[in-house]
């Protein structure tokens, strides 16, 4: 009970004046926080729709990135009887706000194309009119007829690497186009039907792509791209890794008329900005921040194991946990992966897999049901390291690490967003210590190491091989340490022995306590959410096991 009230809820006489006064004081700040120079989005000089659209959103201060590449993508200047647009080059974190850095400048520039060209059209009419002639609209045609058909030509385009991704960005821009009229956005990957891409490309304004599927429409003559005034590489580092160098430089001869060109990036390494000096106009660079800043709202902790049974029972521990939203537990390979996941199911938890060999319309529906609360735990390969933006995702298991030490920080990315607070969990064998080392060099961030009570490593784990930042002389790839043997253990090298599977592992005959085999007290079973959770959308995949 609040002390200025009585029991039964009733104001006290003697302090009712000053809750009218405090109830004012509240209502001018309501009022205050209203007014449009509270909004940081309406100072960046943005359209009335994509305002309201972001408010609808729930965000009214831009992030940094957004703050400084926003304004700086907007400038135009008029030479030579055409505009000019800043090329720009962004560096800025995970989870930073990028997405909306590109598409707002882009979608404003749009807005303001479409409403020029209605206001041409209606003069036109109207000039049509006072001539005495018919100015009545043309019938609409139906698109999908053959006489009708006409390839669609774009104004903007947006290159992304993964599916997943480039439907996250697809998303994010009908979320933000909703208050426009007549500005259409397609989104184009691989995986799904050509007919349906085909219909959803008619009247776009903007395409979200993937480059493979992008140059299988254009060369089929459904789409042309002599039209694009503005071109986005997001996650420029990830297209070089995926090979996607070649389509680029395709991409860039087939928009070669364009106006802007946006490359947005973890990183600006070398590569990178060498693939700038070929594709833009003496670009601005932004670094917002970079990947060795800290992630100020995730929490970073390691669990050292003795052997695989171990790791598995540190993940038992950790996802029995209730305060467990929703969370990624993130596998090194598929048949990892697939089997990981086939083992939370029969424990009774929501989980599925999600990986690259899986079909393109079920890797969709399990995400929808990840989104919409049907899965707890998905288990992913780092094919889920970007573009999945899930507020509820308050956990990131690391069971398997991963292959590059860059993905590590957009993999824990997933987590902590939208202002929220996350818990980066991740488990390591005494062989993979290098692997740890590597990754505390790239993010320059020393991850703290914890124990569980009753689940202590019994293996004595050496101190880590120093690295440049972390006291001690920073070594050579692939140089031995004296007294640390060759980094894996006792064993020599990839042997016989490397490879027999252990008791207890994802091949061999399940422990008591493991995922596999009958379910025992004490191993997942601290609660049940409801039966066997299978596949959304499909048999289970069981990646060639």
């Amino acid at each position: 009970m609040y002390p200025n009230h009585s029991d039964d809820g009733a104001a006290r006489p003697g302090l009712r004046r000053m809750d009218f006064f405090m109830t004012d004081i509240l209502q001018d700040q309501d009022q205050e926080q209203d007014t449009p120079e509270t909004n940081g989005f309406a100072a960046l000089g943005l359209a009335p729709e994509l305002l309201a659209a972001v408010a609808d959103l729930g965000f009214t201060q831009p992030t940094p990135v957004q703050q400084q590449a926003i304004g700086l993508a907007m400038a135009q200047e008029a030479t030579a009887g055409s505009t000019a647009f800043n090329d720009l080059m962004v560096s800025s974190q995970t989870g930073s706000g990028k997405t909306a850095a590109f598409l707002l400048p882009v979608l404003n520039t749009l807005i303001a194309q479409k409403a020029a060209e209605a206001e041409a059209e209606q003069q036109a009419r109207a000039d049509a009119i006072a001539r005495g002639e018919d100015a009545t609209k043309r019938p609409r045609r139906n698109p999908l007829s053959p006489r009708h058909f006409k390839a669609a030509t774009p104004g903007a385009l947006v290159l992304c690497p993964t599916r997943e991704l480039a439907q996250q960005v697809a998303h994010d821009a009908i979320d933000l186009v909703k208050h426009c009229r007549g500005l259409r956005i397609a989104n184009v990957v691989g995986g799904m039907p050509y007919q349906m891409q085909i219909a959803r490309l008619q009247n776009a304004d903007l395409v979200v792509a993937t480059p493979g599927r992008l140059l299988d429409l254009q060369r089929s003559m459904q789409i042309k791209l002599d039209k694009v005034q503005f071109l986005v590489v997001d996650e420029a580092d990830r297209m070089l890794d995926l090979g996607f160098a070649d389509d680029l430089a395709e991409v860039h001869q087939l928009t070669a008329n364009r106006h802007q060109t946006m490359m947005f990036s973890a990183t600006l390494a070398p590569r990178i900005q060498q693939l700038a000096t070929r594709v833009m106009r003496q670009p601005q660079r932004l670094q917002i921040d970079s990947p060795q800043d800290r992630h100020v709202n995730i929490e970073q902790r390691l669990f050292w194991a003795d052997n695989a049974q171990h790791k598995r029972q540190l993940l038992d521990h950790w996802l029995r946990d209730t305060s467990i939203e929703q969370a990624i537990v993130f596998a090194s390979t598929k048949i990892e992966c697939d089997g990981l996941a086939e083992d939370l199911q029969q424990a009774g938890f929501a989980a599925v897999s999600l990986h690259g060999d899986l079909p393109q319309g079920l890797r969709n529906r399990r995400l929808m049901a990840l989104r919409s609360g049907q899965v707890q735990f998905l288990v992913a390969t780092d094919v889920a390291a970007r573009g999945i933006d899930v507020p509820s995702i308050s956990h990131v298991f690391n069971y398997g690490l991963p292959m590059k030490s860059e993905d590590y920080t957009h993999r824990i990315g997933r987590t902590g967003r939208a202002g929220r607070d996350g818990l980066a969990v991740t488990f390591a064998e005494f062989r993979d210590r290098r692997k740890i080392g590597d990754i505390e060099q790239y993010s320059r961030q020393p991850i703290q190491a914890h124990t569980i009570p009753g689940l202590e490593p019994k293996t004595r784990f050496e101190q880590r091989p120093p690295r440049s930042g972390f006291g001690g002389k920073p070594g050579r790839p692939g140089e031995r340490r004296q007294g640390t043997g060759n980094g894996y253990g006792k064993h020599s090298g990839f042997g016989a022995k490397s490879f027999e599977r252990r008791e207890g592992g994802f091949g061999g005959a399940p422990r008591e306590g493991g995922f596999g085999g009958a379910r025992r007290e004490g191993s997942f079973g601290g609660r049940d959410t409801g039966g066997h959770h299978r596949d959304f959308g499909g048999a289970r995949s069981r990646g060639g096991r």
